[in-house]
């Protein structure tokens, strides 16, 4: 039976801080801008333009 509390003690523990740690993350911006990222590839390509193989090929 000590097993059983010793355990579920371990468990809320490991939980806790995993709460901790995403609410660190929230409040330190971590989730703030979640629309870029997704469309970040898209526009990739315009910005290192200098460094594509096109350009070599004058």
């Amino acid at each position: 039976m000590f097993i059983i509390f010793l355990l579920i003690g371990i468990s809320v523990t490991v939980a806790s801080g995993f709460l901790l740690a995403f609410l660190w993350a929230v409040k330190s911006g971590q989730y703030e801008d979640d629309y870029t990222p997704a469309v970040r590839m898209l526009f990739e390509n315009e910005a290192t333009s200098g460094n594509s193989k096109d350009s070599s090929r004058k």
